[in-house]
């Protein structure tokens, strides 16, 4: 059985598009695209869901303590190893005028989070695992008011990302999926995704996990 890790934010655990400031949710595992994912795959892939609400790729947020994605990462590998392939989709949250990054340094986050992987030793046998970096979807066009002042700025530079992470991807010759290729986020709040995203994006991992494993 391969196991799969996919490690990433709100998207990954699976957070419901809303327009209030209340939480919206959180969509069932056969909704959310790591749940699709292994729905698709069947019986000999186990699929690890790792989403957590505000992660960063390596910025630590004064707002949202905790939510470090460098921080977590190197016990998160060693608490599931043996790991054949971890799917990275993180960057969404660097979007955040607070931060104040552009696409190149969203993107060199998402590298160093690359690099832990492949310097980890998590995977079968004490090597690296195989990593996919997944590239987030850009925002809508408009942020809604829940989350308009909070990814000020953050439209333009969202629609800047995939050429940077599609570079480290190659620079680390991992594994790449654009999913602004495959899916848009939702126009509700601007930044999640609809079911019919998390279906289409789950169904294109899978398509790379198998190329990826085979």
């Amino acid at each position: 059985m391969k196991t799969i890790l996919c490690y990433g934010d709100s998207n990954t655990w699976g957070s419901i598009p809303t327009p209030t400031p209340n939480n919206g949710g959180r969509y069932d595992r056969h909704t959310r695209w790591a749940g699709v994912l292994r729905d698709t795959l069947g019986e000999e892939y186990w699929v690890i869901e790792e989403g957590l609400g505000g992660r960063t790729t390596v910025w630590e947020d004064p707002l949202s303590p905790h939510r470090n994605g460098l921080t977590y990462l190197p016990p998160c590998l060693m608490t599931h190893r043996p790991i054949d392939l971890a799917v990275l989709l993180l960057g969404t949250n660097d979007l955040k005028h607070r931060f104040g990054l552009s696409a190149y340094d969203i993107a060199s986050g998402a590298g160093f989070l690359v690099d832990i992987i492949l310097r980890s030793q998590t995977g079968p046998n004490d090597t690296a695992p195989g990593v996919l970096l997944v590239c987030p979807p850009p925002t809508a066009a408009v942020i809604p008011p829940k989350f308009a002042d909070m990814f000020a700025g953050g439209v333009e530079t969202s629609r800047q990302l995939a050429p940077h992470y599609q570079k480290v991807a190659q620079d680390y010759g991992v594994f790449f999926l654009n999913a602004g290729d495959v899916i848009q986020s939702s126009s509700v709040d601007g930044i999640h995704f609809e079911p019919e995203a998390h279906q289409a994006l789950g169904k294109a991992v899978a398509e790379k996990v198998r190329a990826a494993l085979s």
